[in-house]
């Protein structure tokens, strides 16, 4: 029954690019007065549930954790490993962002708040900090809900023990309720794919350039892929792990959230690759691997720091090289409160701009592109879930706080 979804998503999504390329050949002002209108309802439902999401994935995924010495040693392990490995990915996106320089030569018409234009990242950063419960919420603002997130997450690991299942409980069954929110949203993707292709084209009649959208896609993905086949592996080799054990082990699972486009999907899988063709032990494993899906997501942060960039100096807006390392760090946070679901990070990424007053049209052109790139960033996420928790293993065994023993499963998965 999944698998028939799944290609008849892909129908869907098929024929949505073809009647959208068809339409906006032809520029009918009746359907390019539809897509508009299309186009404003579906950015505006992803204003809707892109903060909730940020809020709730990381106010429930702390809240559930447990405070013992073991698991707050692997906490710090894992979140350390986190932090690094998703820094590195979006330096790497800028890197690449720079020297390729994709934005577009000529500013969009209308586009960014022209006080925006000379506000410096730093005191952008003073204005998100938040001066109440709902203010971020009420002006998009993601830095002052991960703050917000963070605060509350702290103060309910304070908390007896009844009090904080309690609190676990309603955030984890509020996230359940705003994701079930998110897929029927994305549901409708196949007739927003359509609007924003008709819009496509109708801007390539006033002048978008194809090239710096292409030259855009391939900052993206060869971030994503210098990640994945350049820095992951030189990080296992340093620690003395083998890379090319591990892709092979956990290749089931980097296949499966390729195809599913979800690292969360993929992760009852990559927690029996771990297990058993790995042979981490399954009290690491289980630990590190949830945790990781949440948290650790490589590809979003070269996404989101590239999209932000793109869209944002495609507007009109100026960044010095200063403020662009800024936005390298606010990337790696927002990254980190991802949810790992299809479509976190374009969630994530308009809800930064939304929050910056930049206009998300642009947004809408990379739509199109998205589920390729998506496929490609959830696999490198789990990849790099994969190589955090082997590094934790490491770790953890070498200080003896877990022995060294692997899974009860002997036999190995099937592929």
């Amino acid at each position: 029954m999944r698998l028939f979804s799944y290609f008849s998503q892909n129908v869907l999504f098929t024929i949505a690019v073809i009647a959208g390329v068809l339409s906006g050949y032809f520029q009918n002002p009746t359907l390019i007065s539809g897509a508009e209108s299309v186009s404003h309802i579906f950015i505006s439902l992803l204003k809707l549930v892109s903060l909730p999401i940020i809020f709730l994935s990381l106010v429930s995924t702390a809240s559930s954790m447990e405070n013992v010495e073991e698991l707050k040693v692997m906490g710090r392990l894992v979140s350390k490993y986190t932090i690094l490995t998703t820094l590195i990915a979006a330096l790497s996106a800028l890197g690449l962002f720079i020297l390729i320089n994709p934005v577009l030569t000529t500013p969009l018409q209308g586009n960014a708040d022209p006080h925006l234009e000379s506000t410096s990242y730093f005191a952008y950063l003073l204005k998100v900090i938040p001066s109440n419960a709902v203010q971020p919420f009420l002006e998009n603002n993601v830095i002052g809900v991960l703050i917000l997130a963070l605060l509350l997450s702290l103060a309910i690991l304070t908390l007896p023990d009844e009090n904080k299942k309690t609190l676990s409980l309603f955030f984890k069954s509020c996230f359940a309720a705003v994701m079930k929110i998110t897929q029927w949203v994305v549901k409708g993707m196949p007739i927003a794919i359509w609007a924003f292709l008709v819009l496509f084209f109708r801007d390539l009649n006033l002048g978008l350039e194809v090239a710096s959208l292409g030259l855009y896609l391939t900052v993206v993905i060869s971030a994503n892929l210098f990640q994945a086949f350049i820095v992951l592996p030189l990080i296992l080799k340093a620690k003395g792990i083998s890379p090319i054990r591990t892709a092979k082990a956990m290749m089931p699972a980097l296949s499966l959230a390729f195809f599913s486009k979800s690292s969360s999907a993929a992760l009852p899988l990559a927690c029996n690759c771990a297990e058993v063709r790995l042979r981490i032990p399954r009290k690491i494993a289980s630990f590190s691997l949830p945790l990781c899906t949440t948290i650790n997501m490589n590809g979003c942060a070269a996404f989101i720091l590239s999209t932000v960039l793109f869209v944002s100096m495609s507007s009109g807006v100026q960044y010095s090289m200063l403020e662009m390392l800024g936005w390298a760090f606010v990337a790696t946070i927002a990254a980190i409160g991802n949810a790992g679901v299809p479509m976190g990070c374009y969630f994530l990424s308009g809800a930064i701009l939304a929050s910056m007053n930049v206009p998300l049209y642009l947004l809408g052109a990379i739509l199109p592109f998205y589920s390729l790139i998506d496929m490609l960033e959830s696999a490198i996420n789990v990849w790099s879930d994969s190589c955090v928790t082997a590094l934790v293993e490491k770790d953890v065994l070498k200080q003896g706080i877990v022995m060294a023993t692997p899974s009860e499963a002997t036999a190995e998965v099937a592929v």
